[in-house]
């Protein structure tokens, strides 16, 4: 006998605070991964699907997302304050030019 099936995990990335599109107020968004991995005698081998999800904490609506955008985001917020995500000029910057390189 032979005991298969899928399991679902829950992993929270990170807190990002936006304008919501539904409430319209700037609120905190949870970002978060659902990853459902198939189980062989309830031991989890790999993982089958992967869905990224924000949910916005003041009205609760959750948007599911695409992987591009949820990488998007965690770069965004893994930057640090007040720099722009590499590869992004900064607002008032002539093009092809950094101050910062020689």
């Amino acid at each position: 006998m032979i005991i298969f099936g899928t399991r679902g995990y829950l992993y929270q990335l990170a807190m990002l605070t936006f304008v919501c599109g539904n409430c319209g107020n700037p609120a905190a968004h949870a970002l978060r991964k659902y990853v459902t991995k198939f189980t062989l005698f309830f031991v989890p081998l790999f993982p089958i699907s992967s869905k990224y999800r924000s949910q916005c904490t003041f009205c609760g609506i959750e948007h599911q997302l695409a992987k591009e955008q949820a990488e998007a985001l965690l770069a965004q917020a893994a930057a640090p304050a007040g720099y722009p995500a590499q590869g992004q000029q900064q607002p008032g910057q002539p093009l092809g030019q950094n101050p910062y390189q020689q």
